[in-house]
């Protein structure tokens, strides 16, 4: 069911409401929770502001940045928004615009008195350090001049007392004009500290002397509200002059500068006002802040349902800017498109709407009919959706056109499998994958990164790639490059009876000899692994693989081809695109398939390129020893003649066709407008005119032309491309070889422990970097590269449009913007 649902995307329909307008809101609400209508823009011409319902998305826009602002300040807060059952759930958004801006409003109030507050204890905090250490600096300074007066008076016999009290430079200040000594005592960053002093240096000329002392701990900056590093500096400096330049040096080193007053009772009292003072400011504060967490804890409770409603309330609103409104302004009409399947569900919200808004007119719901091209939509679920990604990131689907989506379900996994071929590394791929789809709810709540985010919206891919991927893995009988011989014993054995297969001394140099015809059970023989002859066979192997998984693959798409053509009625694409392109391809490369299959069947050792070269060269040549059967000669001759005969098969015949069918409905059309009036007769002619400008032959050739010619080389090199398969494989198995004998094995090859350990890390790392990650995608890129251009470009136009409905699903943060 998936499948068929997936093959096509469902059919569309354009319908017109004529909605009455006391109920245009719920109804467009109804329709958003539904989800399953796509609205079309009736204004294009009108701008933004002058559309009708352009003041209710500006309230809308108000309140969303209002929310906006109180996750900001739960954030900061250290909270999270959290559901609680007491949620207000009956709230309307006339209620909740009032709300929110009485909240904001306290918010905002409480916000400022906290910072006013908080920048008045900073600063109280920097007065008490400068208090403390200045005062430091004074006793000291003082203690200093008692024990140098004491010395001093020791000397000439007076007192310690007199001498202190005894002005300085006594002698000078009385015969000339006294210099008043002053102080500045502040706080200044620490980072800051050495250029302060060097530029109060500079600028008294080393007049002045500075004490500084740094605070152990970080002190919160005013200015800031950050912790910074800060030193308690005081400055002594002579005159005005040195002041005022002092004063500026500190305003432009963002030192703040306190009060420090030199009676040690005054410093004493101020001390203790400054203890009062902060005691009531922390009470303060603490006031505030509980204040505050009730405001936020009220908020926090409702943010969630608030934000929701502020979000649909916007995009309802901007949906019915959409719509065109009657000269009346009774009733709004809308067009949109739907699925047909969602007409019934449609209706039902409908009516639900009109009678929910009490009003006396029902919308009235009718299908348009119309040439416009409808969007494409896939009902996908979790599962089909990764894979439906890959197919849209080329291009989405045009309407109802084959789509290659569930064919990729199986078919990319697959050919990823075929180059990433080893169960050993399988396994772990699956592992991760398990772990994703086990963990998908858990994670899904979850922000995870961007690798993180992709690998968990491809997990369903991953775990096919998996799966696949141990299923070639047993296929190629690789397992971290080791065989192993699950399915039964090999059909080859030592010429030297008296060794077995794995201890076999020529097994490397001459091989082994073949004793029975009885195939290995499945897959490849494990004696092949380390044989002189283990690269060509299995070079051979996916060589010819690859071919004919490509030739399969293109089959497909041009059958693919045919469907669409047939879906779409158009004779000619089935008659000059589907049929010569099919015997194009399978006239040369099918047949090289058939070859290849037939030449594994009998065991025989043609040289198949010389087959193909010589094919052309001399399709009369006699084969000798690379016939495969009889009358091979004349087969290849048909099928050369059937190749060249596509080509122009495909050029020629559809252009003109087109031109016939356009000439003929243009005679069609005069012949009708005989028997008209002139009025009518006039307007077809127009028309007339008017379609044979739209219709360029010469257009129309150049464009088949070049259709042609791509398909004709694009066989050759799509052919070409599949051989990446073989490529990639056989990188893959030489990296892991490499990896097993030359890390792994060198490092077994000691007996020290140690070693071992560490070759089995190197190991394990390497492989995880290189196999399980770097290899991991680029063989998913070059799947992505086979389905994109040699399988799609086949059929797929991929030039639609997506079918976005308006949902309230889909609402984002990106419209509160």
């Amino acid at each position: 069911m998936v499948a068929m649902d997936l093959f096509r995307s469902e059919e569309m329909s354009l319908v017109q409401l004529i909605i009455p307008a006391e109920s245009a809101h719920d109804t467009v609400t109804y329709l958003a929770e539904l989800g399953l209508i796509q609205f079309k823009d009736l204004n294009p011409d009108k701008s933004p502001f002058q559309r009708t319902y352009a003041n209710q998305v500006k309230r809308c826009g108000e309140m969303a940045r209002k929310l906006r602002y109180f996750h900001d300040q739960i954030t900061k807060a250290g909270r999270t928004a959290t559901f609680t059952a007491t949620s207000d759930r009956s709230i309307d958004l006339d209620e909740l615009e009032t709300k929110l801006t009485e909240l904001e409003a306290e918010l905002l109030e409480i916000n400022a008195n906290s910072d006013k507050l908080q920048r008045s204890h900073s600063e109280l905090v920097e007065l008490q350090l400068v208090l403390h250490k200045a005062s430091e600096f004074f006793s000291s300074a003082k203690n200093s001049a008692k024990n140098v007066q004491q010395r001093s008076a020791e000397d000439k016999g007076s007192s310690v007392e007199d001498g202190i009290e005894r002005p300085l430079l006594q002698e000078q200040t009385e015969t000339s004009k006294s210099v008043r000594l002053g102080f500045i005592s502040g706080v200044v960053p620490k980072a800051k500290a050495a250029s302060f002093e060097r530029i109060l240096f500079r600028a008294t000329r080393g007049n002045m002397f500075l004490k500084q002392a740094l605070i152990q701990d970080a002190v919160t900056d005013p200015a800031t509200g950050e912790k910074v590093e800060k030193t308690v500096f005081v400055v002594f400096f002579a005159g005005e002059r040195a002041k005022t330049k002092v004063i500026k040096i500190c305003e432009a080193f963002g030192a703040n500068r306190y009060p420090f007053p030199e009676d040690p009772n005054r410093q004493w009292q101020m001390k203790s006002e400054v203890e009062t003072r902060l005691s009531e400011l922390q009470n303060t504060l603490d006031a505030g802040t509980h204040l505050k967490d009730n405001v936020i804890n009220n908020i926090g409770s409702n943010l969630d349902h608030w934000t929701v409603m502020v979000r649909r309330e916007k995009a309802v609103y901007h949906t019915l800017n959409m719509l065109s409104i009657d000269v009346t302004r009774k009733c709004l009409v809308a067009e949109g498109w739907c699925p047909v399947f969602a007409k019934p569900k449609i209706q039902d919200a409908l009516q639900r709407a009109a009678h929910d808004s009490n009003s006396q007119v029902n919308t009235i719901f009718q299908v348009l009919h119309t040439k416009e091209s409808p969007p494409s939509y896939f009902e996908t679920n979790k599962f089909t959706n990764a894979f439906q990604e890959i197919v849209e990131a080329y291009g989405v689907g045009r309407y109802q056109e084959a789509n290659p989506g569930c064919f990729t379900i199986v078919t990319f996994p697959f050919l990823f499998a075929v180059m990433f071929g080893d169960w050993g590394h399988g396994i772990c791929l699956l592992l991760g994958a398990l772990y994703l789809v086990l963990n998908e709810k858990k994670l899904g709540k979850q922000k995870l990164g961007d690798i993180m985010e992709m690998a968990y919206g491809g997990r369903y891919v991953i775990l096919l790639m998996a799966i696949f991927s141990i299923y070639t893995g047993f296929i190629y009988n690789e397992f971290f490059s080791v065989p192993f011989g699950i399915f039964g014993g090999t059909a080859y054995r030592c010429p030297d009876p008296q060794y077995s297969v794995e201890n076999c001394p020529v097994a490397s140099t001459s091989g082994l000899e073949k004793w029975s015809y009885e195939p290995y059970a499945f897959g490849v023989d494990p004696v092949w692994h380390g044989s002189r002859s283990e690269l060509p066979f299995t070079n051979s192997l996916k060589m010819k693989m690859s071919i004919l998984l490509g030739i399969s693959q293109m089959n497909l798409g041009i059958l693919l081809s045919y469907f669409n053509a047939r879906y779409f009625r158009s004779a000619l694409d089935v008659w000059y695109q589907f049929i010569p392109q099919l015997l194009f391809l399978n006239a040369l490369f099918g047949y090289l398939s058939f070859l290849i299959v037939l030449k594994w069947c009998q065991g025989s050792k043609p040289d198949l390129y010389h087959v193909m070269i010589y094919m052309f060269l001399s399709p009369t040549g006699d084969l000798e020893d690379n016939q495969l059967f009889s009358g091979q000669s004349y087969v290849q001759i048909v099928l050369l003649i059937i190749a060249l005969v596509a080509v122009p098969w495909m050029l020629f015949p559809k252009p003109l066709l087109l031109r016939r069918q356009h000439m003929q409905k243009l005679q069609g059309r005069h012949y009708t407008a005989l028997s008209r009036s002139d009025y009518s007769s006039s307007d077809d002619e127009g028309t007339g005119e008017h379609d044979e400008e739209e219709f360029e032959f010469g257009e129309v050739l150049v464009h088949q032309m070049i259709h042609t010619i791509e398909f004709v080389l694009g066989a050759v090199s799509n052919t070409a491309s599949y051989l990446r398969l073989w490529a990639l494989s056989l990188a893959h198995a030489q990296l892991s070889a490499v990896f097993y004998e030359r890390v792994l094995m060198f490092a077994w090859a000691y007996s020290n422990p140690v070693i071992r350990l560490i070759g089995l890390i190197v190991f394990a790392f390497v492989t995880f970097g290189v196999l399980l990650l770097m290899e991991t995608l680029s063989a998913f890129l070059h799947a992505l590269r086979l389905h994109w251009v040699e399988f799609q470009n086949k059929f797929y136009q991929g030039d639609g449009y997506k079918f976005k409905p308006f949902s309230f699903n889909t609402c984002s943060e990106e419209d509160d913007a």
